[in-house]
Order: C-alpha cells, then sequence, then structure tokens
C-alpha cells in the first residue's frame, strides 16, 4: 500500500487534487494580517529574501507570499523523499516552485540528501534577487525546533529574514511528527510577521538559532491566539 502511494502516477493525481483543495480554501479565507508592515519592508528592498515558518503551516504557506511583480519570486525547499516529492508537487502547483535538498539524516550521515547542493541553488537564487521559503523545523523534526539551514543562508547571503506565523479555524491536524495543519474552506486566518532579521557573516549561529527559534515560536503562538479570539498583549 505504501509503495501505491508512493507510486509517481499516484502521487500526481493526489498532489493535483490536494492542490485543487487548498485554492478552494484560499479563495474562501478571511485572513486577519498583523504587522505585515514588516513583510512590506522587506518585500520593497532591492534583494531577495527568506521567509521562514513552521513545517505544521505548509499548506498554508503560499498565502503569506502571493506572487507578484512587486515581490521576490519566491521558492522553496523541500526535501527529496516520497512525501517530500508530494509536498513539492503540490506546492509548485500553487506557485511555490521547489530546491530539494535536506540535512543529512544522524543516523546515516554517508546517505546524499542533496543538502549542501540545495543550499548553494538558494545561495544563488537569493544573491540574484529571488526569494526562498524554509521550514526550519524539518523535513522530520522535532516540531518548532530551528535547525541551522535558515541561519545558514542568511549568513551566507546578507538577505533579510521574515517569520510568518499562521493558524486558521476551522482545520484539523493529520497524524504526522508535525501533526501539519489542513484547512477547511471559508475559514477565519489570522497572519503574523516578525522581522525582519539579520545575520553578519561573524555572527554566532548557535547563539542566534534559540533566539530565532523563539522569535518564530512566538509569532506562531500568537497567530494561534488571535484566531482563536484570545489575543495577546
Amino acid at each position: 500500500m505504501k509503495a501505491f502511494f508512493r507510486s509517481a502516477f499516484v502521487q500526481q493525481v493526489l498532489a493535483t487534487l490536494f492542490a485543487a483543495w487548498l485554492r478552494l480554501c484560499y479563495a474562501t479565507f478571511r485572513w486577519t494580517r498583523v504587522d505585515q508592515e514588516k513583510a512590506e519592508a522587506v518585500w520593497a528592498m532591492d534583494s531577495g529574501a527568506v521567509l521562514c515558518f513552521w513545517h505544521a503551516q505548509v499548506p498554508l504557506a503560499p498565502q503569506c507570499w502571493p506572487q507578484s511583480p512587486h515581490r521576490q519570486d519566491m521558492r522553496c525547499l523541500i526535501s527529496r523523499s516520497s512525501d517530500g516529492e508530494f509536498i513539492a508537487l503540490t506546492m509548485e502547483r500553487n506557485g511555490f516552485p521547489a530546491f530539494r535538498g535536506s540535512s543529512k539524516k544522524m543516523t546515516d550521515p554517508n546517505k546524499n540528501k542533496y543538502g549542501e547542493q540545495a543550499l548553494r541553488d538558494m545561495a544563488r537564487w537569493v544573491r540574484a534577487g529571488g526569494a526562498v521559503a524554509l521550514t526550519p523545523d524539518g523535513p522530520r523534526g522535532p516540531a518548532e525546533v530551528m535547525q541551522g539551514g535558515a541561519l545558514s543562508l542568511a549568513r551566507i547571503t546578507g538577505a533579510p529574514v521574515i517569520f510568518c506565523g499562521l493558524a486558521v479555524r476551522p482545520s484539523f491536524r493529520i497524524g504526522s511528527w508535525d501533526r501539519t495543519h489542513i484547512p477547511l474552506p471559508f475559514a477565519r486566518g489570522v497572519m503574523v510577521w516578525d522581522g525582519p532579521h539579520f545575520i553578519a557573516k561573524g555572527d554566532d549561529i548557535d547563539a542566534l538559532r534559540p533566539v530565532w527559534e523563539a522569535r518564530l515560536t512566538g509569532a506562531q503562538r500568537r497567530a494561534e491566539a488571535l484566531v482563536d479570539g484570545r489575543g495577546v498583549e
């Protein structure tokens, strides 16, 4: 059964159906955008950009960076796994073409995950004025624990990094490692922006990692609180 769902034809069909479902949701969402002037400042910059959101919000991500000649052209980083193939096909159908690669597994460091090549490709893209969307806890978690890829890309390119928390209600969560949010049509949504952030070449990535993790998690928790009507100070 697993081999059936991972066949190229089945993944193409399922990705087409899921992408259509997401477009229906996108067309009927009612968004509240918090601190979007921070994103607009990045969109107005004459440079590339890096966008970060947690992996559970991947289905919502195309909503935070609509295609426009007034914004950097967006691509995303997705792993080369079979699950990543489905996500890449879905995102491409909704305007987010993908770079493919991920970090090596700690249990199998000799297996080529194409992460280094993906980092080089992304750096060239950002230096040329493009934008890259990253899930810094992906592709396998732990959920909401920031890995080093986004920080490395920011240091290599000097590009601004913007964080986005995304939440919609109603939605449901699947049983994946990150409990991905799947939206439903006519949902209310909240989008919370934080940044921009920069890394100089001499900055200590290990020291910045928990700071950035807390900022991105803070944006996500604020979006969830606001969409639930709880508000935040």
